[in-house]
């Protein structure tokens, strides 16, 4: 049993490792003992006591080798586990009724409170787990995928390093879109995007790399193919020879059909990567490249694409392909509920998943409340998987996202000198943008994201707030639970500087229409927002451009994002800002519980003017302070072009 044991543990370790050979030792010394002892030669009967001797000794040594194993294995297994079981988190209570928000106990503090809370432990957990070493990073890695880490991830780690990238272990979000594409031969990827790639109207930047250069790249405009290469100019030399597509449209262009899409992640999982993870010493090269690939220098004219165009259509229904047969996106219903329970919580919706709020296969309300579902400026896809490099996608296309370029060109700068102090700001939310997001035709901007949203906070209706119950009775001493109000929307209507600057795409009737509808103000230059404490982001077409920009500022940042983008795991929401639903019911309570406002009646008239209030003690003040502070700094972190290009080195390198 001792022999048969060690064995096991010997493949389990199946890496060239001290635990490798010891265990082998100890298989192979049990081995040859057991076969000595079944000897029944006389010669030997006088070394039986010996021999019994030494057994016992491998045997003690055996049983505590492993059983060091095992203490190690299930300390790792208790260090991982115990960060989403962390009694600090926010705890998900089942609702009364399907789909609806979950409960949160209002005798704990605002929710607000809560969910910062539970979001700063966890995200302080994150920082305290990173890998503090090459062979930590190795062993996290094999941890987390299963496989060993890629050729010249040594590289990668020295450049993480030396350029002080503060994340060295949080990259699913790049195995998780790249899984399915385990499935593909890689001739088949290559022989995809070749094909795309040398068509005239593909609507991608092509780049070839070759013998650790940038050959060629082509198509797009010039500041983008300048940033593309100059974002790999740092490592290119470590990465092999291949051919990538990177999207110039603000659009996702990737959606592969559910029962394809599911074979695809099933043969990955199941099939190429445990065969992939038997491989014990893999090599730290790439393979030579192909011959069905040429040396770069131009890329070969196709006349044959798979993408197809649907510009200014509706697109709910090619979007949600990718959704599981089971998932809200898919009922044979016209009107299923969204699944509120997976990203909300109660009593006004706020939001505490923002990875399940922008998963589209459980809310299909955004079919007709989200722009990009409305009429996009741009609708050129394709179903079958093709590796193309996305700026920004909605959750059921399967593009490929890295950072943005536009981010690292600086495209939305922040010029601190226009920027103030927290008390010098003025105490009430801001934007100022165009109607982008969709283009609207038959009056289809009332089916559009930002068109709602502005709409909303300016309502001249009802608006729930919570506020805290009345004193104690008995101690005459405040108590943190929370009861809901009813208000009139324009009591704090001084809390509220949100307006439309330009309306576009739009056909003529449409742009009277909406012009009619909202006050429209005069254009805005960029940096005036730098004079309110806090501050609305929110999509357009795609991905906002000026997030990064607001978090930098000494600004609160609020954002509502369906678009996801390369950072979800680097910038979390209730720690660098404030995330918010669409449909918007929790929007002014939340603004008014962070400014410290007190107001808020039945009244219509708001006599209260915009100021420069907000710094007081009350808690949802202190934490608007601490959160636009520690935004600023954490951009200061993990926002530099240095972590653009870590982050794109090791995509590249996957």
């Amino acid at each position: 049993m001792v022999s048969l044991f060690s064995l096991l543990c010997a493949k389990l370790s199946y890496t060239l490792s001290f635990s490798n050979l010891w265990f082998t030792t100890l298989y192979t010394l049990s081995a040859v003992f057991y076969t000595t002892g079944t000897l029944s030669s006389a010669s030997f009967g006088d070394k039986r006591s010996s021999l019994r001797l030494i057994k016992r000794i491998i045997f003690g040594v055996s049983v505590l080798s492993i059983g060091l194993l095992l203490f190690r294995y299930a300390s790792t297994v208790q260090q991982y586990r115990q960060f989403p079981n962390d009694s600090t988190a926010f705890i998900v209570i089942p609702p009364p009724s399907p789909f609806e928000p979950v409960p949160v106990n209002l005798e704990h503090g605002h929710p607000a409170s809560q969910l910062v809370k539970a979001a700063e432990a966890s995200f302080q957990n994150v920082l305290r787990s990173q890998s503090a070493s090459l062979a930590d990073a190795v062993h996290e890695y094999r941890r987390r995928y299963r496989i060993a880490p890629p050729p010249h991830f040594d590289k990668w780690y020295e450049f993480a390093i030396r350029n002080n990238v503060v994340l060295i272990d949080e990259y699913d979000t790049i195995q998780e879109a790249l899984l399915p594409f385990w499935a593909l031969d890689p001739a088949t990827i290559r022989s995809r995007i070749t094909r795309e790639l040398g068509g005239e109207d593909s609507a991608l930047i092509g780049v070839a790399i070759r013998d650790g250069k940038v050959a060629n790249i082509e198509k797009g405009e010039e500041w983008q193919r300048q940033a593309t290469a100059s974002m790999m100019e740092k490592f290119v030399e470590y990465l092999p020879d291949m051919d990538l597509g990177f999207n110039i449209h603000d659009e996702p262009r990737v959606v592969v059909p559910n029962d394809l899409l599911s074979s695809m992640v099933d043969k990955a999982r199941n099939e190429v990567l445990p065969r992939a993870a038997k491989y014990a010493t893999p090599r730290n090269t790439f393979s030579a490249r192909p011959g069905d690939m040429n040396d770069g220098k131009r890329f070969v004219e196709t006349y044959v694409s798979k993408f197809n165009r649907f510009a200014h259509q509706q697109t709910w229904t090619p979007s949600r392909l990718s959704c599981p047969a089971g998932s809200q996106a898919q009922t044979f219903e016209d009107y299923a509920p969204d699944n509120v329970t997976a990203y909300a919580a109660s009593p006004l919706c706020y939001i505490y998943n923002t990875t399940a709020f922008s998963d589209i296969c459980i809310s299909p309300s955004l079919s007709s409340t989200f722009g990009f579902f409305e009429r996009p400026n741009a609708f050129n896809i394709i179903h079958e998987l093709t590796p193309v490099f996305s700026q920004s996608k909605i959750s059921s296309f399967q593009d490929i996202l890295y950072p943005s370029p536009w981010y690292w060109v600086g495209k939305v700068g922040y010029d601190e000198s226009h920027d103030t102090t927290w008390e010098n700001k003025t105490n009430a939310l801001y934007w100022r943008g165009s109607t982008t997001g969709g283009f609207s035709r038959n009056g289809g901007w009332r089916r559009q994201h930002r068109q709602h949203i502005v709409q909303r906070l300016n309502a001249p209706d009802k608006a729930q707030i919570l506020v805290p119950a009345a004193q104690d009775a008995e101690s005459n001493t405040e108590v943190d639970t929370h009861i809901v109000r009813d208000i009139d929307r324009r009591s704090l209507k001084h809390l509220i500087n949100v307006h439309f600057s330009h309306v576009g795409q739009c056909d003529p009737g449409d742009c009277d229409a909406q012009k009619e509808f909202f006050h429209v103000t005069e254009r805005a230059d960029g940096q005036d927002a730098w004079y309110f404490k806090h501050l609305l982001d929110m999509d357009g077409n795609a991905f906002s451009g000026r997030f990064y920009s607001f978090l930098k500022s000494h600004s609160l940042t609020y954002k509502m994002a369906i678009f996801r983008e390369w950072h979800s795991e680097w910038l979390k929401p209730w720690v660098h800002y404030i995330p918010l639903s669409l449909k918007g019911d929790e929007h002014l309570d939340l603004v008014r519980w962070f400014s410290g406002d007190q107001g808020g009646s039945d009244s219509k008239e708001d006599t209260k003017v915009p100021d420069k209030s907000g710094n007081g003690d009350t808690e949802g003040e202190k934490k608007a302070r601490e959160i636009a502070k520690r935004s600023t700094e954490w951009h200061d972190k993990v926002l530099r072009n240095e972590d653009f290009e870590a982050w794109f080195f090791r995509l590249l390198l996957e």
